[in-house]
């Protein structure tokens, strides 16, 4: 039975995190009730209600001026509390600039959350043309972006039968190249390289690496990542950045051990 089911409470609370991490991942942008309530399914005056109660706390804030949602104060001051436990980025920094400048291409650094990929860290690299796909806070499903992919295809072969059963709304969300079938031969071509690859599934055009970093225990709880235009990834190139991916890696994943023993 679902636990949301079965908790009083839990189904509004379960969908009130949905809205902040639907707002989180907006960044400072900022987004519209009607696309939360749209990505949320949720009909509109739920979502505003769910909203308002939000704001109430902190946890969201509405700019006056254009209507829009985006994080409120506390979730800023919620966020360096938790940091202190989960949070990497000040050990994973360097590694991502220089993975940005080696390459030319755009880095990043991705954390997993439960069944997403969160994107922390963003440095952009100094080759002029870029795709924009990913920015600090967006969230992909795993298998979905590189570093949700290069996560999942180093997951135990449970753990990932279990992401298949959740998930069956993938290749519906983001096309037939995110089905089951063609997922599990890209997982495998991962752990055969050594890293993913995303040829433009997301954004035409746009592709992606990505390399698992992993816990001291060996669970791949991070991704480095690169992105860039299509040209820029082809088969005379491909093989020098995956190598550049992986050194940078296992620089990361050798410094988490270090840095937490």
């Amino acid at each position: 039975m679902d636990s949301r089911a079965s908790v009083p409470g839990a189904q509004a609370i379960a969908r009130a995190a949905a809205l902040l991490r639907l707002v989180t991942a907006s960044g400072s942008d900022g987004v519209t009730v009607s696309e939360l309530a749209r990505t949320a399914e949720l009909t509109r005056p739920t979502t505003h209600r769910l909203l308002s109660a939000l704001r109430h706390e902190g946890l969201v804030d509405q700019d006056e001026r254009t209507g829009l949602w985006m994080p409120g104060p506390e979730l800023f001051l919620m966020g360096n509390v938790a940091a202190a436990r989960y949070d990497i980025t000040e050990i994973a920094r360097d590694i991502v600039r220089s993975l940005a400048v080696r390459t030319e291409e755009s880095a990043f650094l991705s954390v997993r959350r439960g069944d997403e990929t969160v994107c922390l860290v963003h440095e952009e690299g100094s080759f002029p043309i870029r795709s924009f796909v990913l920015h600090e806070g967006s969230r992909f499903p795993l298998g979905v972006a590189s570093a949700g992919l290069a996560i999942l295809a180093f997951l135990s072969p449970h753990d990932v039968d279990a992401y298949f059963e959740r998930h069956p709304e993938l290749p519906d969300r983001y096309g037939e190249a995110h089905s089951e079938r063609r997922l599990r031969r890209r997982l495998g071509e991962t752990t055969e390289r050594g890293y993913s690859l995303n040829p433009g599934l997301i954004v035409e055009g746009s592709y992606g690496i990505g390399a698992a970093v992993f816990t001291r225990e060996g669970h791949p709880q991070w991704a480095l990542s690169l992105n860039g235009v299509e040209f820029r990834f082809g088969p005379d190139r491909l093989p020098e950045l995956g190598r550049t991916l992986l050194a940078h890696a296992h620089q990361l994943t050798s410094r988490i051990a270090s840095a937490r023993r």
